[in-house]
């Protein structure tokens, strides 16, 4: 089995990287709490990477010749997460809109889900090396 082929795996990894860029956001967010006119700005990507790994299955077809497009599947290597300023926040008197406390909040929440999909994409490379050693 190719390991670059395992949906999991690939999910995992690029959630991690997006993850990664969210903490990196939160933390340009924190350092320009002081700068006037700074909007908070977030990122999405998990409706998009829920999307192209079809869960639902609600989009998938059989392709059967090779003219055809596989809309059901794919798109996961060039997902594209969605940046975005922060409509929600409340707007300081110098026209910030970035609240420490909630950025510190959302650091938190984001640590702990990207250090779940650590600890996931270890137990499924745990396992394939199990089955990898098993099968010899």
């Amino acid at each position: 089995m190719d390991v670059t082929q395992d949906r999991a795996i690939n999910a995992l990894a690029i959630s991690l990287n997006f993850r990664q860029m969210r903490q990196n956001l939160s933390a340009a967010n924190i350092a320009n709490s002081e700068t006037p006119n700074y909007h908070a700005r977030r990122l999405d990507f998990e409706e998009a990477l829920k999307r192209a790994l079809d869960n639902e299955g609600e989009q998938t077809m059989r392709v059967e010749n090779k003219r055809h497009y596989n809309v059901g599947e794919g798109g996961v290597s060039e997902l594209q997460p969605e940046i975005y300023e922060d409509q929600n926040g409340v707007i300081s008197e110098d026209g910030n809109s970035v609240v420490q406390d909630t950025e510190m909040a959302l650091m938190a929440q984001n640590k702990i889900l990207y250090d779940a999909s650590v600890q996931l994409l270890n137990k499924k490379l745990g396992l394939m090396k199990y089955a990898i050693g098993a099968e010899r």
